[in-house]
């Protein structure tokens, strides 16, 4: 009934869900997580931002005629 195949498929259903059930239920590793994504989230977006307004000033700054 149980190949070595199912029998390895259960075994890490059941390990997979303790560990899931065990994250859900303590709150205090997730908020670190939350933080941490949120964090690099919002730095990408300032990196980007960032790097839009020095190309457009740059853009500006080389077309300006100084002669």
């Amino acid at each position: 009934m149980f190949t070595t195949t199912n029998q390895t498929l259960v075994f890490l259903r059941v390990v997979l869900g303790g560990r899931i059930d065990r994250a859900r239920r303590s709150e205090r590793g997730a908020s670190a997580v939350e933080w941490v994504l949120i964090s690099a989230l919002l730095i990408g977006i300032a990196i980007a931002v960032g790097a839009i307004i020095m190309n457009k000033l740059k853009g500006k700054a080389d077309g300006l005629d100084l002669g």
